[in-house]
């Protein structure tokens, strides 16, 4: 499987479940053992790198499932995305973060397990942020969303973008994906099958009839 994903660019993982996207993603961040193949981020091998190291490189990602400690607050969880130990610059970028997601400055003392499932997908891709990545890797942000915060998500990605930070959105809600994307590849049983523009995917009968439903 060859990928590429560029400067200022949100390219989509387009697929079923069971497609392999979730474990693509976690193949890139090291999540599972390295199979062969090699991972480049800005032009350096990083696929024998331990998962903190390529955080620190650069990559992060924000987990199918949200994944948030229900018993720990929005600020702590956020502070375990920190990878440093300056406690001003956590602060910092702890309210970056909080500028992308306002709600999440409101309920920072809440505990994690008390928000609704849109704040803690906010809150999960808040933690991935607090990294300061340059691709940040989002596995199903939509799923089990209302239609209203589906809207939020694909406005974070299209502004996120805009600030020079790479989108790599592994999504079954095509239709999103492929809105908001530039490039996507279509998976199958772990295979790219179908890859191009956002705009000639979307208009593919082939992808229209499997993943659009028109």
């Amino acid at each position: 499987m060859n990928l590429t994903l560029g400067a200022r660019e949100v390219v989509a993982l387009v697929g079923a479940n069971g497609a392999g996207k979730s474990s693509l993603l976690n193949a890139l961040l090291g999540l599972v053992p390295h199979a062969g193949g090699a991972v480049a981020l800005s032009g350096k091998r990083i696929e024998t790198l331990p998962t903190r190291q390529r955080i620190a490189a650069g990559l992060a990602l924000s987990p199918e499932g949200r994944r948030v400690f229900p018993d720990l607050s929005v600020e702590e969880n956020l502070d375990l995305g920190d990878l440093g130990r300056d406690p001003a610059a956590r602060r910092e970028r702890r309210e970056s973060v909080c500028r992308w997601f306002p709600r999440l400055r409101e309920r920072r003392l809440q505990m994690a397990g008390t928000l609704s499932g849109g704040e803690q997908q906010m809150l999960a891709i808040g933690r991935a942020l607090m990294a300061q990545p340059r691709v940040l890797m989002l596995d199903e942000p939509t799923l089990g969303l209302a239609p209203l915060i589906v809207q939020e998500i694909a406005a974070f990605i299209r502004h996120v973008r805009s600030t020079g930070i790479s989108v790599l959105l592994a999504e079954q809600n095509a239709e999103m994906a492929l809105a908001v994307a530039d490039r996507a590849y279509v998976l199958q049983n772990g295979e790219v099958v179908m890859h191009g523009s956002a705009r000639e995917l979307a208009a593919h009968p082939d992808v229209r009839a499997a993943y659009l439903g028109l």
